[in-house]
């Protein structure tokens, strides 16, 4: 078969199963975003132009505790670039110039779903000369909560998130066509489970993983079931043999949304990024299937 119809095909293929995410908005509140469009993956020579920007973390104002958990993450963690911390209306002067790149909280929908829901996102793209916002070059994006939950038990995800990033833009110049094909699933691994502990915060798992009786059906490896609180204080010590997982659900039980999964390291690798579908009959939290797939 000719070279060049193999990827068409491929191509076609891949963008009928493909769940596109649009970016609406910064949450900030000061931008909102008419027209929805997939975000760009960063071409190649966008990759080098990053190694060479400014890192601009914009400031939310709106959330001062989670910028300060940003803002601690990136000055322990971030070794890519040269970093400042600017405000919103820095980041409206600076976002047309791609000598900056941003790490900003943006708020995403998935197309086709039927309630609309959106979702916080942790975003680092480049600077680009379009007046849309939704055509700003992406490097990684990790959800961090449904954008009507106040609740801040995201914080003991934040340093690998930030950690993971960096690693992820060196990934993209070697693995960039995979990593568009499959996004962050790219990296997920049935390797690397045997020899650590999972920590799984107890106040997310679903009904059917709930307890250690349970998880054992399905995962056969050690684990502790913890409180988000419980996996901070575990996590500060910065042990090597731990894995945990970070999950992002509804505040509430409506049936209806996604949920998200991800399991890091404390060094900063990804294991394993899942989503789905929540219904009635198929819940919200990790569950069997997640743990079937380690």
């Amino acid at each position: 078969m000719n070279t060049s119809v193999f990827f068409n095909i491929v191509k076609r293929f891949f963008a009928k199963i493909k769940v596109k995410f649009f970016i609406l908005g910064i949450v900030f509140g000061f931008l909102n975003v008419t027209v929805m469009a997939n975000p760009p993956l960063a071409t190649e020579q966008q990759i080098g132009m990053f190694k060479n920007s400014t890192l601009c973390v914009v400031n939310d104002e709106g959330n001062m505790i989670f910028s300060a958990l940003v803002k601690e993450a990136v000055e322990n963690h971030w070794k890519s670039t040269t970093y400042e911390f600017i405000t919103q209306d820095e980041f409206n002067q600076r976002r047309f110039d791609s000598k900056y790149s941003f790490l900003m909280v943006t708020k995403g929908v998935f197309d086709k779903d039927p309630g609309g829901i959106s979702y916080n996102y942790l975003s680092l793209v480049l600077g680009n000369k379009s007046s849309d916002l939704t055509n700003m070059p992406e490097f990684c994006s990790f959800p961090i909560s449904y954008s009507d939950d106040n609740s801040m038990n995201f914080g003991y995800a934040i340093p690998a998130m930030i950690k993971f990033m960096q690693k992820h833009v060196a990934n993209l110049e070697s693995s960039r066509l995979m990593i568009s094909l499959r996004g962050l699933k790219y990296y997920n691994s049935s390797s690397g489970f045997k020899d650590k502990v999972l920590l799984l915060n107890k106040n997310k798992l679903a009904e059917n993983a709930n307890t250690p009786e349970k998880i054992k059906t399905a995962y056969n490896y050690y684990v502790k079931l913890l409180s988000s609180e419980e996996i901070q204080t575990e996590l500060a010590s910065n042990p090597i043999n731990a894995l945990f997982n970070f999950h992002v659900g509804p505040a509430t039980d409506n049936g209806s949304g996604k949920c998200f999964e991800m399991i890091f390291d404390v060094s900063g690798n990804l294991y394993y990024y899942n989503y789905r579908d929540i219904t009635n009959e198929n819940k919200d939290g990790f569950n069997l299937d997640d743990l079937k797939q380690l």
